[in-house]
């Protein structure tokens, strides 16, 4: 039997509808839907936070030699080219466990009647977890060779294979079937897909800006505050602030988790265009009536 508040992801929806319902879910759901995330990506999201912080302090080191005409510290070079290397590594691990925290949630959502599983969204995730990393290596190198050829195929890439990701989840396909899959899916639906993305992007933009106000803030305060000093590298300690990095590590995690909420959109998306190709939702609810 459905919860009162579960929504309904089978179904056909315009524009308007889609933007809404996502932002509906995250209100009714936040609390598992973040958890969720934030249990299963947070281990990686820490590293990342941890390497971008130690690269700042580091690259703080690294402008003060240049400032003051000396030579900047080879040890300091070191460590911002090895945080860099971890942030890259971490970021990437990161964004991929959100992905499948995010849309395993939604999977165990929808087959749970809105109630979803931690344990079972944790057992996907530690099973297809390459597969994923390999569907997103494969379209990272797509879209960014469809960029250097031309702009504009990337971009017409990128939005196609945006619904990769929910097709190796609701429908269990290869990572090549799912690339061809994306094709068919969106075929003739390309301009509304792509307007659901930008809009929902754009929102979600505009709030995680909330999230670096104080960073901003406090930055420019310090930055100000040292101008006028006889010390040219005053204005570069900000960057080993300790108030300065947490204020920014919260920033960044606030964006990070924020981003996610793409992700169900991308999903609203993918069942709006599976029932309109397939009318799966409506062939389920039939056979549900005709089981009664």
């Amino acid at each position: 039997m459905e919860t009162v508040n579960q929504i309904n992801f089978k179904k056909y929806r315009d524009l308007g509808a889609i933007i809404t319902d996502t932002f509906l879910f995250i209100r009714d759901n936040w609390k598992g839907y973040f958890g969720t995330v934030i249990k299963i990506a947070g281990p990686a999201l820490v590293v990342l936070i941890v390497a971008m912080g130690y690269y700042m302090i580091s690259l703080g080191g690294v402008m003060e030699g240049f400032t003051t005409g000396n030579e900047f510290s080879e040890t300091d070079g070191l460590e911002a080219i090895f945080a860099v290397a971890i942030a890259m590594v971490s970021g990437v691990v990161f964004y991929v466990l959100m992905q499948m925290s995010s849309l395993y949630y939604i999977k165990s959502y929808i087959k749970n009647n809105g109630v979803a599983d931690l344990n079972e969204v944790k057992q996907n995730v530690s099973q297809n977890f390459w597969r994923f990393l390999g569907y997103g290596i494969l379209m990272i190198l797509i879209v960014g060779l469809g960029t250097v050829l031309c702009f504009l195929p990337g971009i017409y890439l990128g939005v196609v294979l945006s619904l990769g990701t929910s097709i190796l989840v609701f429908e269990g396909k290869s990572v090549g079937d799912a690339i061809s899959h994306s094709f068919t899916l969106i075929k003739d639906h390309w301009w509304e897909t792509f307007g659901v993305i930008f809009v929902v992007g754009l929102l979600v933009g505009i709030l995680g800006m909330v999230f670096s106000v104080p960073t901003m803030i406090y930055q420019m305060g310090s930055l100000m505050t040292n101008i006028g000093q006889d010390d040219p590298t005053a204005m570069f300690e900000v960057y080993s602030d300790p108030i300065y990095l947490g204020l920014a590590a919260i920033s960044y995690i606030g964006q990070f988790l924020l981003s996610s909420i793409t992700l169900i959109a991308s999903v609203f998306i993918y069942y709006d265009l599976n029932e309109q190709k397939n009318l799966t939702g409506t062939i389920e609810q039939i056979d549900s009536l005709g089981s009664l």
